[in-house]
């Protein structure tokens, strides 16, 4: 792939993840706050993984499930993120090349290993997630392609990346580097708690964004509204594209002072919630990205999440191109 042929870039950290299904005593003992994303150090992550029972490990990380949803559709697409030179870390790169999502970023020699996510899910198909960062902090402004985010149409960027001041300088390198040649940035604001504990940055870079990503909890947290409507109203004031999930209630999409209502897609059964938004994420840039309009868009973006959420794991099983009827 050549740098002329992408659609999407994503910037995230790059994350192994392992999930385990759970009752909610297992939680209550471990302390563990249900459907959140705790940050944990060696130590916790040795000690939860010791004591989880058997589960699936998978690549993952937020953006770079998104990209793989966004080749499934058959966009083009590639990724920048940290994994280590270990054995988590050529799983990654196999796994995430093998989705056909172009990934060239020099892993991290004799540090931090491969970072991992010990994601818990609940009979009510919630997931919580714990995770170890690792190696995926360390990604730099070294590691920025300039000619990627230059050649992309939209580079797409994770806010759980804000973690760290260096990560976080290569978060706004990125995004300076796609203004200036013309092209768009898209944000994904993550998680509640990334939200809080990042609410002033986050606040001044949505007035930056050209599309931002949200579920409800991550827009109220943000705006500080009470409700789902004045929090999407309170975004679509300083951002060009706002997109956010309200649930089994679907979505909308805000644009040019109109708010477009996005319908849930039917599933059978929600088995897993892990990796819904980033893959509605990815049907709305695919749609954006090859022309389709904002209702499309959010279309695609609701049967991809549909998919998501009907088997363990953040990655697609079928072939969304298919479903969508592309």
């Amino acid at each position: 792939m050549t740098a002329t042929e992408i659609d999407v870039l994503g910037v995230g950290n790059a994350i192994v993840d392992v999930l385990a299904e759970v009752d909610d005593d297992f939680l209550v003992a471990e302390g563990i706050a249900k459907g959140g994303m705790t940050l944990i150090d060696t130590a916790r992550a040795s000690a939860l993984y010791a004591r989880m029972p058997p589960g699936v490990e998978v690549s993952g990380g937020s953006a770079a499930n998104t990209m793989a949803g966004i080749a499934s559709l058959g966009g083009r697409c590639a990724y920048i993120g940290k994994v280590a030179a270990d054995q988590l870390g050529a799983v990654f790169a196999h796994d995430i090349e093998a989705a056909g999502v172009g990934f060239a970023t020099p892993p991290l020699v004799d540090s931090e290993p491969t970072a991992r996510c010990l994601i818990l899910i609940t009979p009510d198909a919630q997931r919580s997630m714990n995770t170890f960062l690792g190696a995926s902090t360390f990604l730099d402004s070294s590691d920025i392609d300039a000619d990627l985010i230059a050649a992309a149409q939209v580079t797409y960027l994770e806010g759980y990346l804000f973690d760290r001041p260096e990560a976080k300088a290569a978060f706004f390198a990125a995004a300076d580097i796609a203004h200036r040649a013309g092209r768009r940035v898209a944000l994904t604001l993550s998680d509640t708690f990334c939200v809080e504990r990042h609410h002033a940055e986050f606040t001044r870079l949505v007035a930056e964004v050209d599309i931002l990503f949200a579920n409800e909890g991550e827009a109220r947290a943000l705006t500080g509204e009470a409700d789902f409507e004045s929090s999407v109203r309170a975004l679509a004031a300083h951002c060009p594209i706002v997109c956010v999930t309200h649930g089994a209630n679907g979505s909308v999409i805000a644009a040019e002072g109109k708010v477009h209502p996005i319908a849930a897609a039917p599933v059978e059964r929600v088995v897993d919630t892990t990796g819904a938004g980033d893959l509605y994420a990815a049907g709305v840039l695919y749609g954006i990205t090859t022309g389709h309009d904002l209702p499309t868009s959010g279309r695609f973006g609701s049967i991809a999440a549909a998919e998501a959420i009907g088997h363990v794991g953040p990655r697609p099983r079928q072939s969304l191109k298919a479903l969508i009827g592309a």
